[in-house]
């Protein structure tokens, strides 16, 4: 029951940070059919972003993590507008190489302004606490990383939804010509989109330091589990990357601790399993 309590609690906290970082690449890929691998580098950028607020500026952990996922969601409008935007039309072979280019740039880049070391998490001292549920205790700061990303998925699942903007992703996610036939600006919607995205990879970069860590090779290092996650819940589908991202966060977890030899061989299993059962993904249109 310990085990079991264990893995299922650091499984969660890891699943939550996937989530985070992965949807914005399921909804953009799915939206556009653009295959961005160089999504990671914006989670990186948060977190670094986030760690130099936090330790050059004194800015605090609340604040440095909003302005992370702010100045994330406008760099990205930037590298949208004036780079990706060039890539639409172009086919999955010269993305995929445009994007990659991206990510060892980027790792240069990171080297450069901050060292090839790993970054020390900094955790606010109401942060380095125990939380006592009544039958154990829990470390506060990945509870707190578990209720804040539950409250922004929630929060996302609202305004995909509920609201006109939600509507016309859905839409266009589902059919991008009928979505543009009738007078929707899917190039619009892409920016909004993608800035969405790119800023929550910001904040999962950021909240998942403690997590994942942070070098500058974190987007080449993490980017296979990130599209793991895209590839098993399935393109532009938000239910299916939260599942997806619990699955293989629980999974992968629970591999580790009773093997901790194996690696990652058990996450490798279950995407291939789901595959072959479902190509298109657990929630993906056929």
């Amino acid at each position: 029951m310990t085990a079991a309590l264990s893995i299922g609690f650091d499984g969660l906290a890891y699943a939550m940070v996937l989530f985070l970082i992965s949807v914005g690449m399921s909804v953009t890929m799915g939206l556009m059919g653009f295959a961005n691998l160089a999504h990671g580098a914006f989670a990186m950028l948060g977190g670094y972003l986030a760690i130099t607020l936090m330790r050059e500026a004194g800015i605090p952990f609340v604040g440095a993590i909003v302005l992370a996922f702010v100045g994330v969601a406008l760099i990205s409008v930037v590298f949208e507008r004036t780079l990706y935007r060039r890539f639409y039309a172009k086919g999955e072979l010269d993305q995929v190489l445009f994007t990659i280019g991206l990510v060892f740039m980027s790792i240069a880049v990171c080297t450069l302004i901050w060292g090839p070391v790993n970054v020390v998490p900094i955790v606010p001292d109401f942060l380095k606490t125990q939380v006592d549920l009544g039958f154990r205790e829990f470390p506060a700061y990945r509870t707190f990383l578990i209720l804040v990303s539950l409250a922004i998925i929630v929060a996302l699942w609202y305004g995909l939804e509920r609201t006109k903007v939600g509507a016309q992703i859905r839409a266009a996610v589902n059919n991008r010509r009928m979505a543009q036939s009738i007078g929707i600006d899917v190039d619009r919607l892409f920016t909004i989109t993608f800035a969405l995205g790119s800023g929550l990879a910001g904040i999962g970069g950021a909240l998942g330091v403690e997590v994942l860590g942070l070098t500058p090779f974190y987007a080449l290092e993490w980017l296979v589990h990130f599209m793991i996650v895209v590839a098993v819940g399935g393109l532009g589908s938000i239910r299916g990357a939260f599942v997806a991202a619990v699955l293989i966060g629980v999974i992968d977890t629970a591999g580790k601790y009773f093997f901790p030899h194996a690696g990652a061989f058990f996450l490798f299993v279950i995407t291939i399993v789901v595959l072959l059962w479902r190509p298109q993904g657990l929630f993906g249109r056929a």
